[in-house]
């Protein structure tokens, strides 16, 4: 069985940034897989993680991508704040920076992602 573990906030906290879920934590046990994947349908990217018996996936919907744009900026793998512990998710920046270079100008992952993702992400694909 698949999880989809919808992240619904982050901050920074002595120069790192830190994701929160809108889940209860309390029944999460996650080991980061360092892969990110996208869903265009649901206008989010995905993170996933092994649970032990099965991967499941940490959405980061639109109303986060702003933590995103610092990830690219900072190039430094965001924090995941869950059951009172720091999980780092490892390879995130690399593989979001891949992704959203793919992304720009490509009508496979449909119109409004693309969209979602060149104007979220302006300034950094200016940088190219």
């Amino acid at each position: 069985m698949r999880n989809v573990y919808v992240i619904d906030d982050f901050r920074f906290e002595n120069d790192n940034l830190y994701f929160s879920l809108n889940e209860s934590p309390l029944k999460i046990q996650i080991e980061p897989a360092g892969q990110v994947l996208t869903d265009s349908d649901g206008i989010a990217f995905v993170y996933v993680v092994d649970e032990g018996d099965h991967y499941s996936y940490l959405q980061f919907p639109k109303k986060v991508w702003n933590g995103l744009v610092s990830v690219l900026e900072t190039k430094k793998d965001p924090l995941l704040a869950i059951n009172g512990e720091m999980i780092l998710l490892h390879n995130f920046a690399n593989e979001l920076e891949m992704l959203v270079f793919n992304i720009e100008g490509n009508g496979n992952y449909g119109e409004a992602f693309v969209q979602a993702v060149e104007e979220t992400f302006s300034d950094i694909l200016k940088k190219q």
